[in-house]
């Protein structure tokens, strides 16, 4: 049976901010991307950033919850949060921290093995930084 394709082909997230050339700073600088492309109309400025693969996970409050327990002790992230594979977690945390980020919570080794730290962008973000055991330079 041929496999049927994906009804979706890609996921955009539309991050906007008061602060759009600290934000811009924060994933081109501090996550090394450079923009695919960039608009600018009527005063307004955008950028967008290839991240890659994406997935969307949806979670009910208990698991939320759970996932905050492990990457923070205690509920803390909003009905958004981000997660990130980075091939480096401290590399990826050095460079994000050294662009306005705020650390949430230091890195964790979580029950199925990955290592993750939990960051704010400058807008109050919640970021999830993780690296797998499986990748080369994972602790």
């Amino acid at each position: 049976m041929p496999q049927e394709q994906n009804p979706i082909l890609q996921l955009r997230v539309a991050l906007t901010g008061r602060e759009y050339e600290r934000l811009r700073e924060f994933y081109c600088d501090g996550l090394g991307l450079e923009p695919t492309q960039v608009w600018s109309n009527d005063g307004g400025r955008a950028v967008l950033l290839d991240l890659g693969k994406a997935t969307l996970e949806i979670f009910d409050e208990a698991q939320a919850r759970a996932i905050d327990e492990i990457e923070v002790g205690r509920r803390v992230s909003g009905e958004v949060r981000f997660a990130l594979q980075v091939p480096d977690l401290k590399a990826a945390l050095d460079r994000l921290l050294a662009h306005g980020a705020t650390l949430v919570h230091p890195p964790v080794v979580t029950p199925w093995g990955d290592h993750n730290a939990r960051l704010q962008d400058p807008s109050g973000m919640q970021i999830t930084l993780f690296q797998s055991p499986a990748q080369p330079g994972a602790a």
